[in-house]
């Protein structure tokens, strides 16, 4: 039995979970198979042998911010005290006026890092609003991004645009979701393979390309710096464990991806 970190979920309070998973599908024009709260989440991991979250969620407006943020830290402690290894990220969002008393706030409530979703959000990552959230975070919390879309009008994730802020930002710590580019693997592998001080997940990614071209994305980013994730609730816990599983890796491989990488980037 293989020890588990997923490092990509969403959670949301239950009154408002069904909308939005709802609103998660029309924007990605695809079927979210999770409920989208934490029980659900915990059912799952239980059923599968995961034992401990990423727990995140996204900040739409700056009025969400704090709710956020405290849901979040309540979350984690709540699946701490259930027995799972599970850290939460912050959400932020560009027109929160106070980067900095927010962020001392997340550390204050054991929020270990921030979660940026770009295309939902509407943010260019190499914008000047990220730059200073960045400036701010560099050396202090790893800047968590989806990263990636096919789709022409949702190019605010580009990977070319995440080398421009990895060049100011030498230092900052970065997780590079869905391989580095939902649907632009390509540009993701040239643009980012070898880049010091970026981690990837397999989030919602292993559904949508063969076993054989995930293996060569793993190696070509390093199976060091590759991390398991569901990007729960968009695919059920199970199915994205029965994928991970049917890739030819070593088992040195599946080890750090499913756990030791995601130990080490969370600095458990």
């Amino acid at each position: 039995m293989y020890k588990i970190i997923d490092i990509h979920t969403h959670t949301y309070p239950e009154a408002i979970s069904e909308k939005a998973v709802r609103n998660l599908g029309n924007f990605y024009e695809f079927h979210v198979e999770g409920k989208g709260t934490y029980a659900d989440l915990e059912a799952q991991a239980r059923g599968v042998g995961i034992g401990g979250f990423l727990l995140f969620s996204v900040a739409t407006n700056a009025h969400q911010v704090n709710k956020v943020n405290d849901s979040i830290a309540a979350l984690a402690n709540k699946s701490r005290e259930n027995g799972f290894e599970t850290v939460g990220f912050a959400g932020m969002h560009q027109d929160y006026p106070d980067f900095e008393g927010e962020i001392e706030r997340i550390i204050s409530l054991g929020l270990r890092g921030i979660k940026i979703h770009p295309d939902i959000q509407q943010l260019d990552i190499d914008s000047p609003r990220m730059m200073e959230l960045c400036e701010i975070i560099e050396g202090r919390l790893p800047l968590y991004l989806h990263m990636g879309d096919a789709r022409p009008q949702y190019r605010y994730s580009e990977p070319k645009k995440l080398v421009k802020l990895l060049d100011r930002f030498p230092k900052l710590e970065v997780a590079a979701a869905h391989f580095g580019g939902y649907m632009a693997w390509d540009e993701a592998v040239a643009e980012l393979a070898g880049r010091p001080n970026v981690w990837y997940d397999t989030s919602s990614s292993l559904w949508a390309m063969t076993p054989e071209r995930a293996v060569e994305l793993i190696h070509a980013y390093g199976s060091d710096r590759v991390m398991f994730g569901t990007d729960y609730p968009v695919k059920n816990l199970g199915e994205e464990v029965e994928r991970f599983m049917a890739l030819e890796l070593t088992e040195t491989e599946r080890e750090d991806i499913l756990y030791n990488n995601a130990k080490r980037f969370l600095k458990l």
